[in-house]
């Protein structure tokens, strides 16, 4: 679900399970806060699946931050927190807030599971190993292995391979949006071929990792929030082999590419809104039989994105339902005037 362009209230689909890396220190400290000195407060709600868009939003509202998500196998609910240097407010507070942001997601059809408030003050070391124990290799079909650098896992012949490590806020790429998105880079490189790139809310830079290590050339990035730019660029050090890719501080409203019809493949990770009033532009820079990626919308919005791609000349190639997340990919099938 990610990328950090304009979405406050969504779990940021690239931050913990899907890419986004996007803060480093928590949110301002405010009257009552406690600084934390080396320490990490591990802060959100256990809550069902179809309920994670809600939580996120309502703790975003809280903390100020994009919420991460963590999802784990062969469990009922998943989590929906932040790992912040500082509380937002007093522990107890924070507590009743919470409280009430779960007795609003318990209304009859919202969550299907009992939720739970977690705050938890963890040493950084602590906080460092608990990544290790769910954060493991996997793999995006027979072309990708995206792994931790602890891990010794041997990529197949053939496969290309990430390392990345966490920060306070970092995607990992399990998020299922996410995946999706990584999966539609792989099916879509075509081998000899020259094939550019553009990734739009970066987060933690695993697209564009990704693209780099499957043969995209040039491979273009950015993000309006500094943090997430600067960890994007601690990942690319941790994959020499991915230094192709430029990652630049850059809002879609004012982006720095003006020419049209350059990518091969687009990801953009933004907020619905944002991409109603862009997406005729981003869309611009794609070439004919380019192919857009758009991955966690709503699915109380997506018809109207659908509707949005028809007029900016887009046929549909490729959705995934996952809970209220829907997912797409478009191709474009003639140039588009701004």
């Amino acid at each position: 679900m990610a990328g950090s362009h304009g979405r406050p209230g969504s779990p940021a689909r690239r931050q913990l399970e899907g890419g986004s890396a996007k803060r480093l220190g928590g949110s301002p400290r405010r009257k009552g806060s406690k600084s934390t000195g080396r320490a990490v407060w591990r802060v959100g709600i256990e809550v069902a699946p179809e309920a994670e868009a809600r939580a996120a939003a309502g703790l975003a509202g809280i903390t100020g931050q994009a919420a991460a998500v963590e999802w784990r196998a062969g469990r009922p609910s998943i989590w929906v927190g932040n790992y912040l240097a500082r509380l937002p407010a007093p522990a107890d507070a924070l507590r009743r807030r919470l409280l009430e942001l779960l007795a609003k997601l318990a209304k009859p059809g919202l969550a299907s599971v009992p939720g739970r408030v977690r705050i938890r003050r963890l040493r950084r070391e602590n906080w460092a190993e608990s990544w290790r124990r769910h954060f493991r290799a996997f793999e995006v079909g027979d072309r990708l292995l995206i792994r931790p650098s602890w891990s010794r896992r041997r990529a197949r012949p053939g496969q290309a391979v990430i390392t990345l490590d966490p920060g306070l806020s970092f995607g990992t790429g399990h998020h299922p949006t996410t995946r999706f998105c990584l999966e539609q880079l792989a099916r879509g490189r075509r081998r000899g071929q020259r094939q550019a790139f553009l990734d739009v809310g970066t987060g933690s830079g695993i697209l564009a990792l990704a693209a780099v290590r499957l043969g995209y050339r040039p491979v273009d990035a950015w993000d309006h929030d500094p943090a997430a730019v600067q960890i994007a660029r601690a990942n690319r050090q941790r994959n020499p082999s991915a230094g192709h890719v430029r990652f630049r501080l850059a809002d879609v409203r004012s982006a720095p590419f003006r020419k049209r019809g350059i990518y091969d493949m687009i990801c953009a990770n933004l907020e619905f809104g944002l991409l109603r009033e862009e997406g005729q532009r981003i869309v611009s820079w794609l070439r004919p039989g380019g192919r857009l990626v758009m991955a966690g919308i709503l699915r109380g919005q997506f018809a109207a994105l659908q509707a949005a791609c028809r007029q900016w000349g887009l046929r549909r190639a490729a959705t995934r339902a996952e809970g209220e997340w829907r997912s797409g990919a478009w191709i474009a099938e003639k140039p588009i005037r701004k």
